[in-house]
């Protein structure tokens, strides 16, 4: 009820248009600069902050970069304090009491009826502004007390307000909103910035935020992905009891990957985490189609005598149903997914189902044409291994294996 009182309120102002949140998609792009040299990061941050306003579709941009404030510079003369038996930390001491006060454990305290007062002494504030009443304090030395203006150099000068640093090392923030701009695109964009790729000596380009998490995922899921296929693979070859034709079966993996990447082209969808889900969904499916036609063509050799033509034949013409219907039934399934229709969350849940629908197309009608010719190189390759290693052993060679392979035709393999 509050929300939409404050909606109807800003409606009614001329030239504001309500949003609630954060706007648009709510996802920011973190982009991070680092480097030891303040001033060539200072210049980079400025170019790259004008380069970045140049992208179409980004939102609002902020930068970490500190505003410029007055402070005081005390540079040491190291040798003339060398001579007086001055330190560096003896100087920084100095000048931390004098103007800020000692730490609480150090103080001297007022003891009252129920509690201590702590004393600090300390310079006015104003004492700030007033380099040579801070050139005159004394500085402990080796042979007494010395004044600081003796050993140092003070100057009035700019400084950053805070220093942010990122393993160690300064840093700068730009934290884009992406309005109608996937995370992908929009790190793809910027790294073709002019800035970008002429970044001073020294400054380096950090992943940090979403763009460091997607990194890790995709290492991560490729990682995932090889151990998927190398799972799979051992088991075809527990259950077939052969180390080549699990191979014919895995061969419909990319073609489900193709299929799966021009549906996310169609759908204009970016390729992020949901949609990794779905690929990986695919491998499951499209090995399940590459099975039914591998070990029905097996079987028919096996046990019913066909010859390797005749068996690929009729495992297409009678596995075909089965697959099409799966098909079918998952497309089905995933299509309100895919449009957003009754989805509580369509911008992540759209491009896990665009993946799948496109991989079950293409999975679906290249499987019955390449996986009967990938099983007949296959076969052949396996034959050939048998009679090579037949005759080295000496043993005569299989007629069963050469009426088979005469008996396909040409157009077949």
């Amino acid at each position: 009820m509050i929300e939409n009182q404050i909606r109807a309120a800003l409606e009614t102002l001329p030239g504001v248009r309500s949003t609630v949140g954060l706007g648009g998609s709510g996802e920011k792009y973190i982009l991070a600069l680092t480097g030891e040299d303040p001033v060539a990061l200072a210049s980079a941050a400025s170019a790259v902050e004008r380069d970045l306003r140049t992208i179409p579709g980004l939102g609002n941009i902020t930068s970490t970069a500190s505003l410029i404030r007055p402070e005081i510079a005390v540079r040491p003369d190291f040798a003339r304090a060398a001579d007086l038996g001055v330190t560096s930390s003896a100087i920084a001491e100095t000048l931390r009491v004098a103007t800020l006060g000692d730490y609480d454990q150090s103080l001297a305290k007022l003891n009252l009826a129920q509690r201590q007062v702590p004393i600090v002494v300390k310079l006015q504030d104003s004492a700030r502004q007033d380099l040579d009443l801070l050139g005159r304090l004394s500085v402990p030395g080796a042979r007494g007390p010395v004044m600081l203006n003796q050993v140092a150099s003070l100057t009035m000068e700019g400084g950053p307000a805070v220093i942010d640093r990122y393993d160690r090392s300064r840093n700068v923030n730009f934290e884009i909103e992406l309005s109608s701009v996937g995370l992908g695109d929009a790190k793809t964009a910027v790294t073709k910035l002019p800035s970008i790729q002429k970044l001073p000596p020294g400054v380096r380009i950090a992943e940090v935020g979403d763009a460091e998490v997607m990194t890790e995922l995709f290492a991560s899921f490729g990682l995932a992905m090889l151990t998927g296929v190398l799972c799979i693979y051992i088991v075809l070859v527990l259950l077939f009891k052969d180390f080549l034709h699990p191979v014919t079966i895995l061969c419909a993996l990319p073609l489900a990957l193709g299929g799966a990447f021009v549906g996310l082209l169609i759908g204009q969808k970016a390729l992020s985490m949901p949609s990794l889900i779905g690929l990986i969904m695919l491998m499951g499916i499209a090995t399940k189609n590459s099975i039914l036609l591998v070990e029905y063509a097996i079987v028919a050799r096996r046990d019913h005598g066909m010859s390797r033509w005749d068996a690929l034949r009729d495992a297409c013409h009678k596995r075909a149903r089965p697959i099409i219907m799966t098909t079918l039934a998952m497309g089905a399934g995933m299509l309100p997914i895919a449009v957003g229709f009754g989805a509580a969350d369509s911008s992540f849940r759209s491009p896990m189902a665009m993946a799948v629908i496109g991989g079950l197309i293409t999975s679906t009608v290249l499987s019955l044409l390449v996986v009967p010719a990938v099983f007949t190189y296959v076969d052949d390759i396996e034959h050939w291994i048998r009679r090579t290693v037949r005759k080295l052993r000496g043993q005569p060679a299989d007629p069963h294996i050469d009426d088979d392979l005469a008996e396909t035709p040409a157009a077949g393999r």
